[in-house]
């Protein structure tokens, strides 16, 4: 264990220290194009050097068997809960863990990350109150009413802030099943209020509720291989760390209510009326969303509070968590979205409220629809019955259901902006089920693997929505303005997710936008493409880390990456190239071959100067015999001119008898030249991450040309390359990243323009070339002291 806390470390605060790793620091070449080597973990039998799962992977799984009653009245939850917990590890435990994520929300129990805080400029009701010394709890946070084993005795725990430790009263073995329960309840926060990712919303207006139940029981901690027992505390950002599961969930709501949740419902035929269960089954078959609760049938439920009750029944396989949402406001609509890639009919479904009608019954359902079909291109085949968007003022998510925002104004108009930022969030929210809640990555502590990679694919999905549409994440030109901020207020993506202050840039932006660069600038679409489905389909219900992912892309593509991740992610230099200076020649076309007598003396002997350590032993030594001297036929000539056993005058001066190789230009080649012209282009690597050289060329009679280099120019000077370019034509101008495809953050200098005063032009000789005979021997036609002594 201690070997692999070790390992983790290293990698753990790579994002703070990797970065400054460099073979040859006090050089201008090299360090930036090193391999990652010890930055990456060790491969070994459970992940390999090629990025894929090793043959002796494994990871843990936990089954739920969960109850849970609604209390609208008292705004509070009650659970009880079976887990079935089974260890697939190498290893024997003698204790579990378990996230208790609705502490968060207790000023007691919560995970006490504070943050800095200084006098207000304003303030309000709400917010000005007399500090509590010691502080009071809120009410907030889990209240544990039983742990026991399968057969009610009570197993003994420890509470620590968001972590609950179990103790097992004999050790988990491999191969072993746990089986024990749990009973719960917390008080249910006002999210609008009081933050968070679940909870109420209160509607002033007609006096009901929208509830958004998420993290909302006991769950098990990932133990890995990687990592031992994933128990970083939640403080409310870093998201979470899951094993994968079975899950069967009953919620026991008011009659009136509609309940959405992970997975499938078992018990339409019960808790819904004949007409909504006859337009579920139609919905079912239709490519287009049918309403299977009408805004008609919302409003009217919205007045009359049942004190009824309904349990409604989910069962979901293979999911790594579960969430549900539960209202009488709701409209609800779905569609049948069949997946090519693997024929899987999926039921994509909205739930909203009235006052986002207008909005969501338009576009939520669709943009589901688009969301699964375009990821599993990408990706994976989407292999869920479900996927499900409920709109709820915010931006979540879990298996098959999220959490999204989009509502329009009272008279039922919206803002392009709102519209946009909706189906946006849509698409983020759906394509979660992607990354993390299939490929599986630990977002406790690596926020980019799940929203980075998340964020890519969802420009991918935007693009192919309208080719309009407004991207604010993923082109190169929108994390300019993060990239240009003062080193100061940067982290390296490879950082753990709570010590981010720019977490958007950082874990979403900056990531997805490296992706972009790597697909459309380095590697291509094909190879990257490749590489991508490579990693989704390899780490597909699995637990990947970074090194993984680093190490696929290349094993896939076979491109070198390790400059491209030692650069834009355990880095923060930011790309500012510069054209620095451009120097134009043109060809002396009537240039003379100079034939220049060259005199020379012939060889010494090619021995040593001086006698090493070793030779002077070796010839002291009587138990040795050279070869040389026992082997009289291998005593030529220069054996005796070595030794001083043949005289040559190394003093005569010998003229090189040379062979010609170049002449002066004839007319058909005066013709074809007398038109180039040779540009030499000084860049200058400003801001210190290496990119490719894009360059476009602009020329007097309007036409362009266009030439990319790759970052590999830069990998014997990293400060400064040149490129020299021959044209036929008068070239107008040159620019640098024309498309703004590097996220280069000063393109003030990525310009040049010939306008006849900033240079001045020189001349090159050229010459015709001969075809010579070969010189042989390597003699370069010069005599050898065997000619001179007349020897053979």
């Amino acid at each position: 264990m201690k070997l692999k806390v070790t390992l983790l470390s290293v990698f753990t605060f790579a994002g703070l220290t990797a970065q400054n790793i460099q073979n040859n620091p006090g050089s201008n070449h090299g360090n930036k194009f090193e391999q990652l080597g010890t930055i990456l973990p060790t491969p070994n039998i459970y992940r390999t050097a090629s990025g894929a799962p090793g043959h002796g992977y494994w990871q843990n799984r936990a089954d739920y068997n969960i109850s849970a009653y609604l209390d609208e009245d008292k705004r509070n939850l009650k659970g009880s809960e079976t887990i079935t917990y089974y260890n697939n590890s190498p290893d024997e435990l003698d204790y579990i863990w378990l996230q208790l994520d609705e502490n968060q929300q207790s000023n007691v129990k919560n995970a006490d990350f504070p943050f800095s805080s200084t006098l207000p400029k304003t303030s309000n009701d709400q917010q000005l109150k007399a500090t509590n010394l010691p502080a009071k709890d809120n009410g907030y946070g889990v209240n544990l009413e039983k742990v026991t084993d399968v057969s009610g005795t009570p197993l003994r725990y420890t509470v620590n802030k968001t972590m609950m430790r179990i103790d097992l009263p004999k050790v988990l073995k491999k191969g072993e099943k746990l089986v024990f329960k749990i009973d719960w309840n917390y008080n249910i926060p006002n999210r609008m209020k009081m933050g968070g990712r679940g909870g109420y919303e209160n509607f002033p207006e007609d006096g009901n509720d929208l509830y958004t139940i998420t993290q909302w029981y006991p769950r098990m901690c990932v133990y890995s291989d990687f990592h031992g027992w994933q128990n970083h505390q939640f403080t409310g950002r870093g998201e979470f760390a899951l094993v994968f599961g079975n899950f069967k969930v009953s919620m026991n709501v008011p009659a009136d209510h509609i309940v959405g949740g992970t997975g499938e419902c078992k018990n339409y035929e019960q808790v819904l009326s004949s007409e909504q269960l006859a337009r579920y089954r139609k919905a079912q078959n239709s490519d287009e969303p049918v309403e299977i609760v009408t805004l008609d049938e919302a409003k009217k439920a919205e007045k009359n509070h049942s004190k009824q009750r309904k349990t409604w029944t989910f069962e979901a396989n293979d999911v790594r968590d579960f969430a549900w949402t539960s209202s009488r406001k709701f409209v609800w609509d779905g569609m049948n979205v069949v997946i090519p890639e693997n024929n899987n009919k999926v039921m994509a479904m909205s739930f909203y409220g009235k006052e986002a009608y207008g909005l969501y019954r338009k576009f939520s359902t669709k943009a589901i629809a688009h969301t699964i079909k375009t990821y599993s291109e990408f990706t994976i085949p989407y292999p869920y019955p479900v996927a499900q968007s409920i709109e709820a003022a915010n931006g979540m998510e879990y298996p098959m259901i999220c959490f999204n925002f989009g509502r329009t104004e009272k008279d039922g108009t919206y803002s392009e902006g709102t519209k946009n930022g909706m189906i946006g969030v849509i698409i983020h929210e759906v394509g979660h089920n992607f990354f993390p809640m299939i490929i599986n990555s630990d977002e406790r502590q690596w926020s980019w693997m799940d929203e980075g990679l998340n964020t890519f694919t969802e420009y991918l999905t935007e693009e192919k929505w309208d080719n309009k549409f407004p991207s604010k994440r993923g082109p190169a030109w929108t994390i300019v303005d993060y990239m240009k901020l003062p080193k100061d207020q940067l982290e390296p993506i490879m950082s753990n997710s709570e010590n981010i202050i720019q977490f958007g840039p950082n874990a979403y932006s900056k990531p997805a936008t490296g992706l972009n660069i790597l697909r459309e600038t380095i590697m291509g679409r094909e190879l990257f493409d490749k590489a991508y489905k490579t990693y989704a389909k390899r780490w597909a219900f699995k637990h990947p880390e970074p090194a993984d992912f680093f190490r696929t892309m290349e094993d896939a593509s076979g491109e070198d990456l390790d400059w491209f991740w030692r650069g834009w992610f355990y880095g923060t230099d930011p790309v500012d190239i510069a054209i620095d200076k451009v120097s134009i020649a043109t060809p002396d076309l009537e240039a003379i071959p100079k034939a220049n007598e060259i005199t020379y003396k012939v060889d010494k002997p090619l021995q040593n100067d001086f006698e090493d350590i070793s030779k002077i032993k070796n010839k002291e030594d009587k138990n040795i015999t050279f070869y040389v001297d026992k082997d009289k036929d291998l005593q030529d000539f220069y054996y005796r001119y070595d030794r001083g056993q043949e005289k040559v005058d190394n003093n005569k001066d010998y003229i090189l008898n040379r062979v010609e190789t170049t002449t002066t230009l004839d007319a058909k080649d005066k013709e074809k030249f007398k038109d180039i012209t040779a540009y030499q282009i000084d860049f200058v690597n400003k801001g210190g991450l290496v990119m490719p050289i894009i360059l476009e060329f602009t020329f007097e009679d309007g036409s362009k040309l266009y030439d990319k280099s790759s970052a590999q120019i830069w990998r014997q000077n990293e400060q400064k390359v040149s490129k020299t370019y021959y044209f036929n034509k008068n070239l107008k101008s040159v620019q640098l990243d024309p498309m703004r495809e590097t996220a280069d953050i000063d393109t003030s200098n990525n310009f040049w323009s010939n306008d006849g005063t900033n240079f001045q032009a020189s001349k090159f000789q050229v010459f015709k070339q001969k075809q010579g005979e070969a010189v042989r021997g390597g003699a370069n036609g010069k005599v050898n002291p065997m000619q001179a002594a007349g020897k053979k």
